[in-house]
């Protein structure tokens, strides 16, 4: 990134650091202790304060109303927003919805984009994203028994998906179901397909209960079924058969948003982690810091935390410069590792704080339970560390066939 570049970038991060801290921090009380429908009308009005300040969705090119980022840039960003829970839906660049958006931008039509995509980016409706299903692993994102048969001028779907996220309240659902069953490469089976919420056949089934949560509107994860759900064929992303080519797109760049995301989640946990060690006292005198065992928590999480984010900025670099198949290897080896380092950073913060950190007084305990699924999601820890082998094999003339 060059200096001319960095500058602005840098103005920006110090504007969006400024109102995280001062104006979602306020919040974030209220986010712990009420459910999320009463707090929605102070997130949207500090929504429209995000888009009076022009840091509407920066992840956008700026014709769709963005701020033009590229990975890199955005992935600095996404940091910044992650030390909040409440920091990307403030922007309008939370998941599943930034993925859809980028989607329907790159592959929607024209008559979708302008149904769906304008009326997302300007953070009027919400959307969700089914593609895992509880019949079969979601590490093998080709094996599909949700199937989309063609009728004349419509798909009709049916199937069971699950932890299709922020599902509820959503306005429509990108939904990855078989079109071409007989299709010679598994790869080339599935199509993905737009459905609009209350089309006849598609049933939320119910939010299903996470480390204890069922979870609302944005964060709640469904299980839905899709039962003779009839939409027309102009509602398919992209050509048939390239779900899974869509899939791969989306989600390489997602893993950048992801693990910028939980490295912003770190860095709030570790100034958690040092205030704590500093002004705990164990006796008149003796902070929590003076304890060795403490004093490494602090040095390997600082380690840690700065390791992960050069290596993901080195891969959304590399992903600007050659696209996604250009560092596959990449976006596998920050999946587990930075997941590993988040997981690492709040056991060790949540140590620290001892019985206060169990409380749901600070963001901690909320982190620890919702966060475990970074290693699962996104595809979990053992299947990337496997890519990572086999890709690093190949270059010893081994081929392990996984």
């Amino acid at each position: 990134m060059s200096d001319s570049t960095a500058r602005p970038l840098d103005g920006m991060l110090e504007q969006i650091r400024a109102f995280v801290r001062h104006e979602l921090g306020p919040l974030e009380a209220r986010f712990l202790a009420e459910p999320f429908r009463a707090l929605l009308p102070a997130m949207e009005e500090a929504r429209g304060r995000v888009k009076a300040l022009g840091l509407w969705a920066p992840h956008l090119p700026r014709e769709e109303g963005g701020r033009g980022l590229s990975l890199a840039e955005f992935g600095r960003v996404s940091e910044e927003l992650g030390r909040s829970p409440l920091g990307h839906l403030a922007f309008n660049c939370q998941a599943p919805d930034i993925g859809n958006m980028e989607l329907l931008h790159a592959h929607a039509s024209p008559a979708l984009r302008e149904r769906w995509l304008g009326p997302l980016v300007r953070g009027e409706v919400r959307s969700c994203f089914a593609m895992t299903e509880p019949e079969h692993a979601g590490s093998n994102p080709v094996h599909l028994s949700t199937t989309a048969r063609r009728e004349g001028d419509e798909y009709v779907i049916d199937g069971h998906k699950w932890f299709t996220s922020s599902a509820d309240g959503a306005a429509f659902a990108i939904v990855m179901a078989v079109t071409d069953p007989d299709a010679p490469k598994p790869h080339a089976r599935a199509s993905q397909i737009l459905v609009p919420a209350g089309t006849p056949g598609f049933r939320i089934v119910r939010n299903i209960p996470v480390m204890g949560d069922v979870g609302e509107d944005y964060f709640s994860h469904a299980d839905v079924r899709f039962e003779g759900c009839r939409v027309p064929v102009e509602n398919r992303i992209g050509a048939q058969g390239a779900g899974f080519l869509l899939a791969q797109e989306r989600l390489g760049p997602g893993r950048i948003h992801h693990c910028m995301r939980w490295i912003g989640v770190c860095e709030r946990a570790f100034d958690l982690m040092c205030r704590r060690a500093a002004e705990r006292e164990l006796a008149p005198g003796e902070p929590l810091a003076s304890r060795q065992a403490v004093q490494h928590w602090i040095a390997e999480s600082r380690a840690e935390i700065d390791a992960a984010r050069l290596m993901t900025l080195d891969t959304a670099e590399r992903i600007d410069r050659g696209g996604v198949r250009e560092a596959r290897v990449q976006i596998s080896t920050i999946k587990f590792f930075v997941a590993g380092v988040l997981g690492r950073v709040l056991d060790r913060a949540l140590q620290v704080h001892g019985a206060l950190g169990m409380t749901d007084d600070l963001l901690l305990a909320f982190w620890y339970r919702h966060e475990r699924g970074a290693r699962i999601y996104d595809g979990p820890d053992e299947v990337h560390k496997s890519v990572v082998a086999r890709e690093v094999l190949k270059g010893y003339g081994v081929d392990i066939g996984i």
